[in-house]
């Protein structure tokens, strides 16, 4: 059971890793459209989500083989770790 634990966490962990950077991303355009939006007193539902969309695509499309790489390798590293998981130490 260890080893599906420690699996397990660099699963999770690797979600984080993958996950809080475009989710930072998206909040920081969504916080400067609003601003934006105050500043002008223009309150359109379509404005904001755009340049969201776009940032958060840009950002996958520059930094998305990173992500891959991480996942390719947390896939190698849980095809190593299957017969621990399944058999025990």
């Amino acid at each position: 059971m260890d080893a599906f634990d420690g699996l397990l966490r660099e699963t999770m962990v690797l979600a984080a890793i993958l996950c809080l950077p475009v989710l930072g991303v998206a909040a920081l355009v969504g916080t400067g459209v609003a601003i934006a939006q105050a500043a002008t007193q223009i309150q359109e539902q379509t404005i904001t989500l755009l340049p969201k969309v776009l940032a958060v695509g840009a950002f996958v499309a520059l930094f998305g083989s990173f992500g891959l790489r991480l996942c390719a390798e947390l896939f190698h590293h849980a095809l190593d770790a299957m017969p621990a998981v399944l058999y025990g130490p």
